[in-house]
């Protein structure tokens, strides 16, 4: 891959990101958003999710999306609109340390590729936590109790269950709020409710029915969505609440996460989801 490098001068850089306030930096790469939280300054970008082609591609699409229904494609698109967007910004010697959000079912495959695209910016190291673990810590949710979260994305929706603060089940479809022009709502939160049942029934303990009965949280763009909040609180039954904030939960989540290992050393990795 090839590593651009950020241009000369660095007047942005000194006024937006003052060098004593670069330790950490949260980055939640979303399908059709990309936000960026700094320790001590809240939310320093959020912005959309496309990249430019870079020397040598002539012709083709003048901009293409990097991360496409829960998968990493384009790390070397990623890295040019991450340079763009945050490298001047970046003392060269910064130490910086980055917590990313990464979904709980994208694996191994997509946690390197992510970190691929984020060497751009010359980190120290790079944490990774998965998305249903951050939007918790986002939005102060209890750890010892079980919490179910739906997470309706721009391309893709995911359903977690959260046990003693880990991931104990997880699912995903490739839909999300920018398919709801030509696909039903009802078709989404069916995907919900259905998975919602097959955990059920699966369970031999009593976690998600105990989470259940604490209600469903939903985060992302769709828990702005009136229709799919009333309806899965229809269908399933209980309690439905949109997330605070819902667009930036994983995002301060990670933020949050990154404050409590920043005294371990440089190696240090967060556990896989």
């Amino acid at each position: 891959m090839t590593v651009l490098r950020p241009s000369a001068g660095n007047s942005t850089r000194n006024r937006n990101f003052p060098s004593r306030q670069l330790a950490g930096l949260a980055i939640d790469l979303g399908h059709a958003r990309t936000r960026a939280w700094a320790p001590g300054r809240g939310l320093v970008l959020d912005t959309r999710t496309v990249t430019f082609p870079g020397p040598g591609s002539p012709g083709g699409p003048s901009v293409s999306y990097p991360l496409q229904r829960g998968s990493f494609v384009d790390p070397d698109g990623a890295a040019r609109m991450l340079d763009r967007l945050l490298g001047r910004r970046v003392p060269r010697l910064s130490g910086l340390v980055i917590a990313l959000t990464t979904p709980v079912l994208g694996g191994i495959a997509y946690r390197e590729a992510a970190r691929t695209a984020l060497r751009v910016l010359r980190p120290r190291t790079v944490l990774t936590i998965p998305t249903a673990k951050a939007i918790a810590l986002g939005v102060d949710a209890e750890p010892s109790r079980p919490l179910l979260i739906v997470d309706v994305g721009a391309r893709l929706t995911e359903v977690f269950l959260l046990a003693d603060g880990a991931v104990a089940d997880a699912h995903r479809t490739p839909l999300g709020t920018d398919d709801l022009g030509h696909v039903p709502h009802r078709e989404l939160t069916g995907f919900v409710v259905n998975v919602v049942g097959d955990m059920l029934r699966r369970d031999c303990s009593s976690q998600t029915l105990d989470a259940l009965h604490d209600g469903v949280l939903v985060a992302g763009g769709g828990a702005l969505r009136p229709e799919i909040v009333r309806d899965l609180c229809r269908q399933l039954r209980v309690p439905v609440r949109p997330a605070p904030a819902p667009h930036t939960a994983a995002v301060r989540g990670a933020a949050k996460y990154l404050q409590t290992v920043r005294a371990q050393p440089p190696e240090a990795e967060a556990p896989p989801g």
